[in-house]
């Protein structure tokens, strides 16, 4: 067998095992009622808005001086 052959062949493999991989996961996707999806939603919702507010509260002070402003980008 050629070496072309060779690659042609693990990249046939290659396409078939993503389209596996997809197809395995819209399934699990429509598994889910449309109440279990809209709870989930919320849930990261909260979970960006409370990390969101987080951050602003340890958000580092800029620097001040000549230091600050040569190293500022």
């Amino acid at each position: 067998m050629r070496w072309w052959k060779a690659v042609g062949l693990a990249g046939a493999a290659g396409v078939v095992a993503t389209g596996v991989v997809v197809v395995r996961a819209e399934r699990r996707r429509r598994a889910y009622t449309p109440d279990q999806v809209r709870e989930q939603l919320h849930v990261r919702f909260a979970q960006a808005t409370s990390a969101q507010a987080d951050a602003e509260t340890v958000a580092p002070q800029p620097k001040t001086g000549w230091r600050g402003r040569l190293f500022r980008r």
